[in-house]
Order: C-alpha cells, then sequence, then structure tokens
C-alpha cells in the first residue's frame, strides 16, 4: 500500500543555533527508513511527469521504487545511467521547480522528495561501496575538455563510457568547478565532489589542473595535439559590478572572491593565508542562490549583522526556497525593494556606509518579472562595513579572443547553433554557463550530456 501521507518525510538538519557556528552540512540525510517511508508515498505515475521535467530525464519512478523495497544499490544503479552527480544534484537542483514540480501528490499535499531520495541513494552507495575502476576499451579518439565543472565533468564522463580518450583541462587548482569554489560545504561538503572527480577517474578521465585554455594553450593548439574535438564548458567565472561610485573601496567583495576564499582557502579557520577581514555589518547585493550563500557564510564568519540587499520584492527573489528559509532562520535581515546607489569609503579608504534607494515594482520587463522603479525622494543610507556584490558572473572572453571563427555575443557567451552545443567553428561544442550564463547545475549537466551524444555521432561519420 503507499503511504498517502499529504507531507514529505521532514529532513533532519542541525539546529540553527549549532549550525551558524560551524561550516558542516546543514541537513544531516534521510535513514534507510525514512527514505522507504518517504519512497512509498510514489503512486509511480503512468504518464511519470517528474521525468519530462527533469533535464536529464533521469527514471524517477524507477528509482524510487527500489528504494521502497529497500533495494539502494539497484536504485543507484538506475540513477547513474542518467546522472553522473547523484550527490550533487539531490543536495542543489532546484527539484521545486523541475521534478518535484509535477510530482502528482503535490497536487493535493506535498510533492515527493526526489531530491532527498535522490541524495540518499547516492550516499548510501558512496558510504558502502568502494571506487573500482572500469575498464573502458579505448577507440583511440582523443577529446579535449575545458572546464572541470558540472558540464565538463558529465560530458567527459559520457565521452569515456564511449571508449574516447577524453582530458579535462581545469584552469584552477582543484577539480570541480563552481561546485568547489562556489557552493559553501554546509550545503554541498567537498568530499561528495571528490568522489564523483575520482569516480570519473577510475573510467579513464585524465585532469590537468593549473591550465588556462587560452594562455597554457589555445584550442588551436589542442586540434595540433591530436584532438579530434573539443568541449568548451569553462563556466561563467568573471564577476559583475553594479558601476557605481565607491565599488573600488577597500571592503567590498565580489561574491566569488568572497566565496572562493571560504570554501576553497578556508578563511574561516584562524591560521588561515587568505582570511577575510572580521565585518560588524554586511550588505550582500542581489537575491540569488550565490547571495543566499555568501550571506549565510557572512553569519558563520561572526558578521552580528548580514543584510540582503535587493531590489524587488520578497516574492521576486529568484533564490531556491529552501536557501531563503534557511537564511531567514539564521537571522539575515531581508532588505527588500531597494538599491544601493553608492558606497561610502571613511579617510582610510575603507568601506563604512552604502547609500541606497527605495524602489517600487512596475510593469513586467523582458525577464518577466516586474520592473523596479526608483521610488522618488526615498534616498538612505545603511551602515556596513563590507559589501558583497553577489549580482551575476560572465564567461571569460580569453577562449574567444584567443580562437579565431568562435561566435559570441555582446555578454561573452559562446553561439552554438542547435541544443547539441555546436559552435561555429568546426568540432567545437559548447554548453553551460559558458552559453547560457549563470544558470543551475542540472541544466549545464544536461548541456554536457548532450555535447557528448553529438560529438560521438559526429566522430562516428568520420
Amino acid at each position: 500500500m503507499p503511504n498517502m501521507d499529504l507531507k514529505k518525510y521532514p529532513m533532519p538538519s542541525q539546529s540553527v543555533e549549532e549550525r551558524i557556528k560551524n561550516f558542516d552540512e546543514v541537513d544531516l540525510g534521510y535513514t534507510l527508513d525514512m527514505a522507504m517511508t518517504e519512497a512509498q508515498r510514489c503512486l509511480n505515475c503512468k504518464t511519470r511527469p517528474c521525468v519530462s521535467s527533469c533535464p536529464v530525464n533521469i527514471d524517477i519512478p524507477d528509482f524510487i521504487a527500489e528504494v521502497a523495497k529497500g533495494n539502494i544499490e539497484q536504485a543507484y544503479k538506475i540513477l547513474s545511467k542518467k546522472t553522473s552527480l547523484p550527490a550533487v544534484c539531490g543536495r542543489v537542483c532546484p527539484q521545486e521547480i523541475q521534478c518535484e514540480s509535477k510530482c502528482v501528490r503535490g497536487i493535493k499535499g506535498e510533492s515527493v522528495a526526489i531530491g532527498r531520495l535522490e541524495r540518499f541513494v547516492a550516499d548510501w552507495h558512496r558510504n558502502n561501496y568502494e571506487i573500482v575502476p572500469e575498464h573502458v576499451e579505448c577507440n583511440g579518439k582523443k577529446i579535449a575538455v575545458i572546464g572541470a565543472g558540472p558540464t565538463g565533468i558529465t560530458c567527459a564522463g559520457e565521452l569515456a563510457k564511449k571508449g574516447y580518450d577524453v582530458t579535462i583541462y581545469e584552469a584552477l587548482h582543484v577539480a570541480g568547478g563552481i561546485l568547489v569554489y562556489g557552493i559553501p560545504e554546509f550545503c554541498l561538503p567537498n568530499n561528495v565532489v571528490e568522489y564523483e572527480i575520482e569516480k570519473l577517474k577510475s573510467i579513464g578521465v585524465k585532469i590537468e589542473t593549473n591550465t588556462v585554455i587560452g594562455k597554457t594553450f589555445t584550442i588551436d593548439d589542442l586540434f595540433e595535439m591530436g584532438y579530434k574535438a573539443v568541449y568548451i564548458g569553462n563556466g561563467a567565472a568573471v564577476p559583475n559590478f553594479m558601476e557605481i561610485p565607491g565599488e573600488n573601496l577597500k571592503g567590498v567583495y565580489s561574491a566569488n572572491e568572497y566565496l572562493m576564499r571560504v570554501n576553497m582557502m578556508q578563511a574561516y579557520l584562524p591560521n588561515s593565508k587568505t582570511p577575510i577581514r572580521k565585518s560588524k555589518n554586511v550588505a550582500v547585493v542581489g537575491g540569488g542562490n550565490v547571495a543566499m550563500d555568501a550571506a549565510r557564510c557572512a553569519v558563520r564568519m561572526g558578521v552580528e549583522n548580514v543584510y540582503i540587499v535587493y531590489r524587488r520584492g520578497m516574492e521576486e527573489l529568484p533564490s531556491r526556497l529552501e536557501e531563503i528559509k534557511h537564511a531567514q532562520e539564521e537571522g539575515i535581515i531581508f532588505k527588500t525593494l531597494t538599491n544601493p546607489v553608492e558606497v561610502i569609503g571613511d579617510e582610510n579608504g575603507q568601506v563604512k556606509a552604502i547609500r541606497c534607494v527605495e524602489m517600487t515594482l512596475g510593469e513586467p520587463d523582458q525577464s518577466g518579472r516586474r520592473r523596479p522603479i526608483v521610488k522618488e525622494g526615498s534616498e538612505f543610507t545603511m551602515d556596513v562595513d563590507t559589501v558583497i556584490m553577489a549580482i551575476g558572473t560572465s564567461p571569460s572572453t580569453l577562449i574567444s579572443s584567443t580562437t579565431e571563427g568562435l561566435e559570441t555575443d555582446i555578454k561573452g557567451r559562446v553561439i552554438i547553433k542547435d541544443d547539441a552545443g555546436e559552435t561555429s567553428r568546426h568540432a567545437v561544442y559548447a554548453g553551460g554557463d559558458a552559453v547560457t550564463g549563470p544558470a543551475t547545475v542540472i541544466l549545464a549537466m544536461g548541456a554536457g550530456k548532450r555535447a557528448a551524444a553529438a560529438i560521438d555521432e559526429m566522430l562516428k561519420e568520420k
């Protein structure tokens, strides 16, 4: 008999009092009994609407049915057919607007906790099985993948399974991309990402770190080195700023820099070589997941008052609902319908305040959200000593500027001909944030998967 409870089985988590003092994962995960109980809420619908709304088309009812029976390793095998990063996606995917949004159980209650079950299955496998190197007969054709983030990892994994000799070139000193430098450990522990990277290596993928394509090698160099195709998946890591007075003052960070110092360089440790200055009042400008991550890191860094400064209202916040909920629980103050117009410094060039204006919402703009409009005579000042700009990022132009014939748009995003990721250069494909601008992990993975299939088809024809 199915479990007809209207609500998801609650996720065990650290108390607010505990978690704001550490960088350990907030959500603790289901036990086997909890997972089986939640899995039994799935009705195994014939129409399977959850599958069609998953960017990588995971066979969701099938893996959940195995969890309900306690066959966790079989559930993992089903997951692994469609996704390279189940432990990651189970934690950071916006299931509430994808698979879970179409769940039939959500019509008269809460949807099945698909993401929590995916996470449980992946964690169970990691905790119970060693990584065993998998021999795949190599076809002798070399493929280069630029970037060891979600889209590059996925593309490389798919191609390696088909017998290609794949090398990933990563600019940073560790693989993982945004998974390790952009997402805090309290949302996605680094050991989870490390495990996925080791799995990738176990099927023969080689990873060259500290290699900047466009500087160390160009794409033309890669073809001269014998690669038959190149996949550009280097993301969008160049931070955007508001271009307002005072953004060059000491104490103004991009969210990228702030999160990288915390996540990769462990700036919260007393002996960190790249410490972040002690702050009393921090303003995080922006309303997306990155803004929430930066604000929640600031709380854990001991900041007394952390503000989210966002020019639209609470209902328009683009961040995941779970992130907003956690931020509110952790005492973060939301200053919505507010927009900074100047960062004010002291005599030492250090941030001491931001000048803001209040906003109202007008008619929808091109994004579909109501356009923010300045409220006349509403200017006010907020006392802060640190400002973190979390208003988006853009792709680097280093690759496009060193690759003749590679077309990009005015924002530096690589232009592709079709959903398969083919660019204006023969045998060069692209996907993920390098094409779309900042988006979700699962969408980047979907792009990598489609590009791998297209590269395979192209090289089969030769």
